[in-house]
């Protein structure tokens, strides 16, 4: 069954999907659009991932770093989880560029070459923003692009875990 569940957060209002075991989406406030139904979900709070994630979120918003990730689920392309996968593994506080990240990727899927576009094209569709960290990804020359969220999101994601965005360009 579908659930859903809302945290509010200093973004606005997050909206959390699972299939009942893992977090399946988590919209940010930009990313809902009208297609989107809450009515085809179940509201349940209490759901043992929501009550993780939140406890995540929390301790994200905190600008500290959550020590448990909840657990998640993808329903994608097995390129798509591969680079979701690799996001995964971006510590805290730490940001790649996409020619960077592209480089990860290639070498999981044991390739000599990945395109950074593509890699960002998965970036896009990326269901489960903040906890998938694809805000760390940047272009390069110190450039923020690429975000779903909007760019002021990313820029604040990227602030909260630490970041001077000084001489970051848009």
């Amino acid at each position: 069954m579908p659930y859903i569940t809302h945290y509010e957060s200093p973004l606005g209002n997050i909206v959390l999907l699972s299939n009942g075991d893992a977090l399946t989406s988590l919209l940010l406030p930009s990313q809902i659009d009208a297609d989107f139904n809450p009515l085809s979900y179940i509201e349940k709070e209490d759901l043992h991932v929501f009550v993780l994630t939140k406890e995540y979120l929390d301790t994200y918003f905190k600008g500290e770093k959550p020590s448990v990730l909840p657990p998640i689920a993808f329903n994608a392309s097995s390129f798509k989880e591969i680079v979701w996968g690799e996001l995964l593994k971006i510590p805290y506080g730490e940001i790649l560029t996409y020619g960077e990240l592209a480089k990860r990727v290639a070498t999981v899927r044991g390739t000599t070459f990945m395109s950074a576009r593509a890699v960002g094209h998965a970036l896009s569709k990326n269901p489960i923003s903040i906890i998938v960290p694809c805000h760390r990804v940047i272009g390069n020359k110190k450039r923020l692009v690429g975000y779903g969220g909007g760019l002021p999101i990313k820029r604040k994601l990227l602030q909260i875990e630490g970041h001077d965005l000084t001489n970051y360009k848009d």
